[in-house]
């Protein structure tokens, strides 16, 4: 009798441990699956600003190139002037 008490105590102890353990790993998968989404999420937004990043110094350095060719065309037209210049 004590035998069948026994194992019948041993097999309930298994079962809550199962049972337990089977809700723990939903509760981890739940958290896994919500720490993806946040992560993915918040690579996206990096991703979002990195891209308003390089496009906002693509204008920067289009804008810095533009204002050195005016500069340089105009260095340019000046010299050209100065070389067709008759000299004195």
């Amino acid at each position: 009798m004590r035998s069948r008490l026994l194992i019948v105590l041993t097999a309930l102890a298994v079962g809550a441990t199962l049972t337990a353990c089977g809700k723990e790993s939903t509760t981890a998968a739940d958290a896994a699956k919500k720490a993806a989404t946040e992560a993915a999420t918040k690579a996206k937004e990096a991703a979002t600003k990195a891209g308003e990043a390089a496009k906002e110094a693509t204008k920067e350095a289009v804008t810095a190139t533009t204002d050195a060719t005016k500069d340089a065309a105009a260095k340019a037209v000046e010299a050209a002037k100065e070389a067709a210049a008759p000299k004195k």
